[in-house]
């Protein structure tokens, strides 16, 4: 497979266009911001860390019947997928308070949350990623009725099975969030499943093992995205 053009640059990856129409080349960046990119920094080895976790993590949701765009990982940098159209909802899925649930508020960090909950975000660095719910993404043609329950359906099935997978790894799935995309009329989870998007918590210490490290100054960042890599490779 030949790669060819760039088509996109993000604040953690490249997307590669490649001679397949239906397939492009993600690679990821050691390029760390957090803030909606306020905060601006590197974490070595990050992009192969996370290009490894997140290969690893889509191969056994595949095993499980979720469907992502996902293909194959072609380097310790990049990866291919399908060429997706991106949805511009990002899907949040929370299991124990944290991070700006927590801050909304007036909470401590840590409480267990009676049920899961889900929420949407309109995909704006520019706007700051602002909070929506399902008539604003219907109302506004960002995705349709049918879309918006297909990925809050998704979204509750990778809580359940990634809930298991790091528990059994002795990690707390604290929160995350999920991308979604059309490819050839159908949505596909889509973008990337690390700790750059994941909140994840060392389940006896609850230490954090995961971006927050570096966005609240905490050191240790690149051994944290390690232990949970060497974690998710068991």
């Amino acid at each position: 497979m030949e790669i060819k053009d760039q088509l996109y640059e993000g604040k953690a990856k490249v997307i590669f266009s490649t001679d397949d129409p239906e397939l492009s080349v993600m690679y990821f960046k050691d390029d760390a911001t957090a803030f909606d990119g306020k905060k601006k920094g590197t974490i070595q080895n990050k992009g192969v860390m996370n290009n490894i976790v997140s290969s690893r993590i889509f191969e056994m949701l595949a095993e499980k019947g979720v469907k992502s765009h996902y293909v194959e990982k072609l380097s310790e940098r990049e990866m291919v997928v399908k060429k997706l159209e991106i949805i511009p909802v990002e899907v949040i899925i929370r299991n124990l308070t944290a991070g700006s649930l927590s801050k909304r508020l007036g909470i401590e960090e840590g409480l267990e949350l009676k049920e899961t909950i889900i929420e949407f975000c309109y995909k704006s660095d520019p706007l700051g990623d602002p909070f929506i719910n399902e008539y604003v993404a219907r109302a506004m043609g960002y995705a349709t009725k049918e879309e918006m329950e297909f990925m809050t359906e998704v979204a509750f099935k990778v809580n359940d099975i990634l809930k298991e997978f790091f528990d059994e790894r002795g990690i707390i799935l604290v929160d995350y969030k999920l991308e979604f995309g059309r490819h050839n009329g159908e949505v596909l989870l889509g973008d990337e499943i690390t700790p750059d998007g994941c909140r994840l918590w060392d389940k006896k210490t609850r230490e954090k093992l995961d971006k927050d490290r570096f966005r609240r100054d905490l050191g240790g960042v690149e051994e944290a995205y390690k232990e949970v890599m060497d974690k998710v490779l068991k």
